[in-house]
This record gives structure tokens, sequence and C-alpha cells, in this order.
């Protein structure tokens, strides 16, 4: 008669470390509306050529620090990005404390203050229209931190997340451009922003595009 085994008992299976998911990866699809980005922006950039040369230099002798400045947005569908523009300030915000620029403001070198009044500061970001982060026309991506300030004051702020970013919007040829120092000033962007959202069109763009450089030119006020 054999002796009785010992009673083994499994060994417990490795556990496995929770493995943080990413968001998913958003790609644009060939659109009327995509390829006007692509064909507009495209020929911009090369339009703008000498003048985007011309601002690298101004702000390379005014000021130290780099050229272009990246600071992390939110676009569609919530995914972060890091928008692209010409550098403006003696610093580099971007983290839980970003402070809007105001009238005045001591940040603002004096290539930079120049390039706000004028918008001129946006034109990189046509490189995030060509990766498809942006759009030329679509609500206008606010700072991460800023965003988690005004989602929990806002009920509609995460709405304007339903389009792509745009370089100009909806909120911007009507007026809800540049500082909102009251969660009101934003409560009407946002406004704009979903009206634009729900009515989006190939012939509101271009309608946005033309209005654009006039609103620019007339207010002159940085966005």
């Amino acid at each position: 008669m054999t002796a009785p085994q010992p009673l083994r008992m499994p060994e417990p299976a490795p556990r496995s470390e929770a493995v943080e998911v990413p968001p998913p990866c958003v790609r644009p699809r060939l659109t009327p509306k995509r390829a006007l980005d692509m064909t507009l922006s495209l020929a911009l950039l090369l339009a703008c050529l000498p003048l985007l040369g011309l601002i690298a230099l101004l702000i390379r002798l005014d000021s130290r620090g780099p050229i272009l400045f990246r600071q992390q947005r939110i676009g569609l569908a919530g995914q972060p990005f890091h928008i692209v523009k010409f550098r403006t300030m003696h610093v580099l915000e971007d983290g839980a404390d970003v402070v809007q620029a105001i009238e005045g403001d001591p940040r603002v070198t004096r290539v930079g203050g120049v390039l706000r009044v004028t918008s001129l500061d946006e034109l990189p970001q046509l490189l995030n229209v060509l990766s498809g982060e942006m759009s030329l026309v679509g609500p206008r991506p606010h700072a991460a931190a800023h965003d988690d300030y005004y989602r929990a004051r806002i009920p509609n702020y995460l709405y304007r997340q339903n389009m792509r970013p745009g370089i100009t919007g909806w909120a911007q040829v009507n007026g809800a451009r540049g500082a909102t120092p009251q969660v009101a000033d934003m409560q009407a962007r946002v406004d704009l922003d979903a009206w634009y959202v729900d009515n989006a069109s190939l012939a509101l763009d271009l309608k946005i595009l033309a209005r654009t450089p006039l609103v620019v030119l007339s207010r002159r006020k940085a966005c």
C-alpha cells in the first residue's frame, strides 16, 4: 500500500499590474471640411514662409527663450494635444496654474504684444491643422488647467469638444475673444461654441474664415 501523497495547492497566478489605457486615437477623416483644412493651411504656410521667418528672427532678437511655445490643450473628444504658437511672453506656463493674459500684462514681450494684437502668434497652429489635431474653424482650445476649472462651473462646457478645435471660430467672430475674467464671459463663449457645433457646415466655415481678418483688424484684441 503506497503512502498518501502530500496535498499540493496550485500556485496562484501572477497578478497583472494595472495598465493605464490611453484614450482612443481620433483620426481625421477626409471630409470636405478636412479637405479645406489641408488645402488652405498648406497654401497659407507656403505663402507666409517669409513672414514666419521674419517673426522668428524678431522674437530671437527681442528676448531670451524659444521661438515657439507649446502648451497642452484639450481637443476633439477630450484628446490632449500640444498647440504651437509663437512665443509672446517671458514665461512658458503649461501646468496646473496658467494665468490668462490681460491688457498691459508685464509677462508679454515687446514683439509679443504686436503678435497678440494682430493674432500673428497663431500662425504656427497651421501645423496643428495639417496634423489633424485642429481645424481652421472650430471652438478655440483652452489650456488644460482652464478646462478643469470651467468644466466644474459651466454645465455645457464639454459640449464644445464634439468638434475639432479651431484657429478661429463662431465665438471669435461674434465678439467672444480675449480674456474671460468672469465665468459669465466664458459661458457666453461656450454658448456660441455650442451653437456652432449644432450648425456646423462648410458654408458656415467659409463665412467665419472671411470674417476673421475683419474682426482682427477692427477689434485689435488678443485671443
